[in-house]
Parts: C-alpha cells; sequence; structure tokens
C-alpha cells in the first residue's frame, strides 16, 4: 500500500524506510502499517536491496499505535496490518538498521528486538506502556526484552511504563551507541550503506545465525497476539484509552 505517511526510497542498496507523521510524533495507523510491511517484503524479495534503514521523520521516531485508529480498526487476525509487519519483521533476511530519533513508544520499542543495528539519537526516549493501556506486550517482546536487559528490567519498563533515556539504553543494551541528534540519520544511514556494500551472502547467513530461534518467536508473538485482541475488545481497554484521551488517571474499579 503506498502511503505519504512512509516515505520509501532505495539508495545505494539499501531501502529507506521512514515514518512520515510528525505533526502526530509519527504515531502508526493501520494504513502505515501496510505500507512498512510491503517494504519489509520487498527487501526479503529483492536480490539487489541489500539492507534496510527505519527512521523517523521530525523529532520522534515513533509515539507508537495511534490509538484512535486502533480502537476504530482493532488488528483481529493474521492478515491485520499490524501482524504483517510483526511477521515480516521476524521473516527479514537483510539486516534492519535503526537510527531512534526521539521518542519510541510501544511498538517503537519493541520493534528494535527485531532489528539488527540500533543507534540511538542523544534525545531518544524509550517506553512500553502497554499494561498502562490495559494490554499486555506484543512483537514477542515479552520473550526477547527480557533477553536484552534482563527479567527485572524487563517487568520494571513494562508494569511501570517508565521512560529509558538514551545512555540508560544504552547501559541495557538495548541499542548498540549513542549518537549526537545532528549526526544520527547520516551516520546510521553510512552504517547501512556499508553493510550493503558488504558479501551479501555472508551477511544473509550471518543474519541468520544471530536470528537462529525464529518459531520461537512466532509462537510467542502469537501467543501475545491472542491475549493482546482479547484485551483490546475489554472493558479495561476501553476505561484506559478513554482516560488517556481525557487525560485524567484511570479508574478500574
Amino acid at each position: 500500500m503506498m502511503t505519504d505517511l512512509i516515505l520509501t526510497e532505495v539508495e545505494h542498496r539499501v531501502l529507506k524506510l521512514t515514518f512520515n507523521r510528525p505533526d502526530k510524533k509519527n504515531a502508526i495507523t493501520h494504513e502505515m502499517y501496510s505500507a512498512l510491511a510491503d517494504g519489509l517484503e520487498r527487501a526479503r524479495e529483492d536480490d539487489d536491496i541489500r539492507a534496510v534503514y527505519i527512521t523517523g521523520s521530525g523529532d520522534s521516531f515513533t509515539a507508537g499505535n495511534d490509538l484512535s485508529d486502533f480502537r476504530d480498526n482493532p488488528p483481529l487476525g493474521r492478515d491485520a496490518p499490524v501482524n504483517r509487519f510483526l511477521g515480516e519483521l521476524v521473516k527479514a533476511t537483510k539486516p534492519l538498521v535503526v537510527a531512534v530519533n526521539g521518542i519510541a513508544v510501544g511498538v517503537g520499542l519493541t520493534m528494535l528486538l527485531h532489528s539488527d543495528v540500533v543507534i540511538a539519537g542523544k534525545s531518544a526516549v524509550f517506553s512500553a506502556p502497554f499494561v498502562d493501556l490495559a494490554l499486555v506486550p506484543e512483537a514477542a517482546s515479552s520473550l526477547l526484552l527480557p533477553r536484552v536487559i534482563g527479567t527485572t528490567n524487563a517487568a520494571d519498563v513494562f508494569f511501570t511504563g517508565r521512560k529509558l533515556h538514551a545512555d540508560e539504553a544504552l547501559t541495557m543494551g538495548l541499542v548498540s551507541r549513542v549518537m549526537t541528534d545532528e549526526e544520527l540519520k547520516p551516520g546510521v544511514f553510512d552504517i547501512a550503506r556499508s553493510i550493503a556494500a558488504k558479501a551479501p551472502q555472508a551477511v544473509k547467513l550471518t543474519k541468520s545465525l544471530l536470528r537462529k530461534d525464529s518459531e520461537a518467536i512466532s509462537a510467542r508473538m502469537l501467543e501475545e497476539g491472542g491475549h493482546f485482541s482479547s484485551q483490546l475488545q475489554s472493558a479495561e481497554v476501553l476505561e484506559a484509552i478513554t482516560a488517556f484521551m481525557q487525560k485524567r488517571e484511570p479508574n478500574f474499579g
């Protein structure tokens, strides 16, 4: 699906995908998920594309799901745009190189767990407020985040919804480097371009070895998806989203 809310460009054999909804902090709609899934599928199937570079326009990476759009278009079924996108993350055969500029909320954090090189700008801030919205983690993050930052740190992030700033994310291993905001995008694209210039089969095999447990990841993603879908239709989520829109504390009784 074509949309100007996801900018798509191929340069130096790198597919560049840019969240392009800066007025909404790049909050993701189902239309944007479709475009992202299409882009990742294209990269997987096109031998001329050797790497994928992902970033956000403006001062944000992404604020996560657009809650109004999510409420009106709940992701029910494997063919839902968000589920297609998550599935393509798991199936990706080319390196995913991400420049995190500004906030990375919800799926903006969990998608990084499927990415290969993740570099943050100094102003980057990460959070996964699923429980705050009466939801559960997605993108197999209940499996992957504890592996990366440890179980107690992951529980802290999920249960409290607290924010991680770039230096703390670096210490925990969520990102591999921190750059100044000015050097971030050109610097990370240079890394993607350098990877794309390397021996393609060696790169693909290395990624495959690093991402060997795709079956376990897909199984956890499916399990999370069942809980996520049921919660989306619950009174808890209705209250959580209504409270968020009304800028008040939710009342769960």
